[in-house]
């Protein structure tokens, strides 16, 4: 798009089409967690596949964005962390750095974050789309944002959390940060978006909203009284939901909500994780919401007009996940497909009825009146608090630099032959990990399948009427309540980290990392926050044909 474009929106008011950007690299769906792992990364690249069966590419700008390096990441991340994720390798002899995935929470220690062949890479590419998003918006140059290979919104400042290990919503949120007083984030996945909540907890800059399940649900935390600490209180929004909330209930809380936020905050930009385990269907998840129901919300927040980043998030049915962001993508774009999925690589997967929808279903609505209305109220009590409009001293806007990690000589770098006309650069060594894994790598088998044990089994149209006698979708359907996320190990009785301290709202996070000598809590989220205050990309990879359940190389 060269321009925006005049159109009449449904109230017949003359607006102008959003110039919307699209970040997508072709190597981000080429890692594997693992077989068996529910996180299957190839996802996105089913998703940007169906995206360009519909020609939604043609209305956009397709940006294949760089790797962030070490120095973007470590703006919120230490030095320690990165450092390892960057080291770190599967080979079972290596014994150097076993000793250290304890303290970082991965591998063996933790089956949620396994170290699996370009772990780095992989996190490079995922906090990169979201860094040149957020720098898109930043010069002016999009409206909306989107890379649906970011999201990933457990990730701690030193530790790897619930299937994320670097937080690329923090990284991005930092990058607007620069040129925007206040940022607003919103997290619609089931699970509670803990790990942005806490980087920002302390501070009145961003405003962290969260819409999610709450209970003897991963990461445990989110309860509404977690309304922040010192100059962020009444800056961090919770609002807790039962199984089986539906359309029609979600879209009321969050339009009310959202509006008061919008109104009294008015934030320079808005940072909105989609994701798809909220949907009906989803292994892990256990709302019961459309895809329609799912893109309101994108919907809602387009309508304020103000710039706006799409990122993914988690989401287990892959097939509902790419359905539901290209349908997500739509909405942004302003424009209609039709029901019906062309034929394309993955057509396959999206049988039997190949269209281009997730329904809802019977599953029983825990959320009653009286109880949403409960939430609401004490939520609008707590944004009553805050003054409108918070200002912010006055500061020079950075200049973003270049800046190679700690074993790269200058010598080493190079322009990204795939985007040279970005400014920021890439290393040698990314380039020849790039190279690697698109030659080499191999997407398991397995990768495309939503279950060991589908057996052709489908998920969209469970019945949950006398499952059980709760109604609640166990076994196949969408109750897997806590899926295969680790529970909490401590939580208070408010959903809280027992004695974690003032400020700290790691309740039901596994607290192995909260030393401060360290300066891994909520307190050193902060210092990393206020320094830095101050063609179509998706073609095919080489020679790759991919197939619905097997890829051939």
């Amino acid at each position: 798009m060269n321009g925006a474009e005049t159109v009449a929106n449904s109230n017949g008011v003359r607006s102008q089409k959003a110039r919307v950007s699209y970040h997508y690299h072709p190597d981000v769906g080429l890692y594997s967690y693992g077989p068996k792992h529910y996180m299957k990364p190839a996802r996105v690249r089913m998703t940007h596949s169906l995206i360009t069966a519909y020609g939604l590419h043609r209305k956009m700008a397709v940006e294949v964005p760089n790797y962030a390096t070490f120095k973007q990441m470590t703006k919120f991340h230490t030095d320690e962390y990165i450092d390892f994720l960057r080291r770190v390798t599967t080979n079972p002899n290596d014994e150097s750095l076993k000793k250290y995935e304890t303290k970082f929470n991965m591998g063996e220690y933790c089956g949620d974050c396994p170290v699996f062949d370009g772990i780095y890479e992989f996190c490079m590419l995922s906090a990169g789309g979201s860094i040149d998003a957020a720098m898109r918006l930043n010069s002016g140059r999009s409206d909306i944002a989107i890379n649906w290979a970011g999201g990933l919104h457990h990730a701690k400042k030193s530790e790897a959390s619930g299937f994320c290990y670097v937080n690329d919503i923090v990284l991005a949120i930092l990058e607007l940060l620069k040129v925007h007083e206040r940022v607003v984030y919103i997290d619609t996945d089931v699970h509670h978006g803990d790990g942005v909540e806490e980087a920002f907890f302390t501070t009145d800059r961003v405003m962290t909203v969260s819409f999610h399940k709450f209970g003897e649900f991963f990461p445990g935390t989110g309860d509404v009284n977690d309304i922040g600490f010192g100059k962020g209180k009444h800056y961090s929004v919770n609002v807790p939901l039962n199984d089986g909330i539906d359309d029609d209930s979600y879209h009321g809380i969050f339009t009310t909500v959202m509006k008061e936020v919008m109104t009294r905050y008015r934030p320079g930009a808005v940072v909105l994780q989609l994701g798809a385990d909220s949907l009906i269907g989803d292994r892990l998840g256990c709302f019961n919401l459309s895809m329609h129901g799912h893109g309101r919300s994108v919907s809602f927040m387009k309508s304020f007009g103000v710039p706006l980043i799409l990122l993914g998030g988690g989401g287990y049915t892959i097939r509902n996940v790419a359905k539901a962001w290209c349908h997500e993508t739509t909405l942004a774009l302003g424009e209609e497909v039709p029901k019906e999925i062309p034929y394309h690589d993955y057509f396959e997967g999206y049988g039997p009825t190949f269209l281009l929808d997730i329904p809802a279903s019977n599953m029983e609505n825990l959320n009653s009146r009286k109880y949403l209305d409960q939430i609401q109220t004490k939520i609008l009590e707590s944004l009553r608090q805050i003054p409108h409009a918070p200002s912010v001293q006055s500061h020079e806007i950075p200049v973003d630099q270049f800046s190679c990690s700690d074993n790269e000589s200058d010598d080493d770098l190079t322009m990204n032959p795939i985007n040279p006309d970005n400014p920021n650069s890439t290393s040698a060594k990314e380039l020849r990990m790039r190279s690697r894994y698109r030659d080499a790598y191999r997407v398991p088998e397995e990768a495309l399948s939503d279950s060991e044990a589908e057996d052709g089994g489908r998920r969209d149209r469970t019945s949950y009427r006398g499952v059980g006698g709760s109604g609640r979708g166990a076994g196949s359907g969408s109750g897997a309540a806590a899926g295969a996320k680790k529970k909490p190990r401590t939580v208070a009785a408010n959903g809280r980290n027992a004695g974690s301290g003032a400020g700290n709202s790691r309740g039901g996070i596994n607290n192995n990392n909260a030393r401060g000598d360290d300066n891994n809590g909520v307190g050193g989220s902060r210092t990393a926050m206020d320094e830095d205050s101050g063609d179509e990309g998706g073609k095919r990879v080489d020679t790759l044909t991919v197939r619905w359940m097997k890829m051939d190389v």
